[in-house]
């Protein structure tokens, strides 16, 4: 089964400009490898205020998601130090 991705605008805006080109092609081919393959396998699901939503670690990124029906969609990529205060803002 294929998912279909979507991002939300901050993350194309922000975040993935930020991010220097090594590191943008690894995340990138973490997403398309494993999020629009099986998220429910690779993610991680978070507790808590974000119960519902997933994050997929790629070094010291997160990728935060949620996973609806057939489609995922991405909430941010951020340095794993800063996500959990930067995410709510987006949601």
């Amino acid at each position: 089964m294929s998912f279909e991705l979507r991002y939300h605008p901050d993350v194309k805006a922000i975040d993935i400009p930020r991010l220097n080109v090594t590191l943008r092609k690894r995340i990138k081919n973490a997403i398309e490898t494993r999020l629009m393959t099986a998220p429910h396998q690779y993610g991680e699901p978070l507790r808590k205020t974000l119960k519902g939503y997933w994050k997929l670690r790629v070094g010291d990124y997160r990728v935060v998601f949620k996973i609806s029906g057939n489609e995922v969609r991405i909430y941010g990529i951020i340095n794993r130090k800063d996500v959990y205060e930067k995410i709510f803002k987006r949601l």
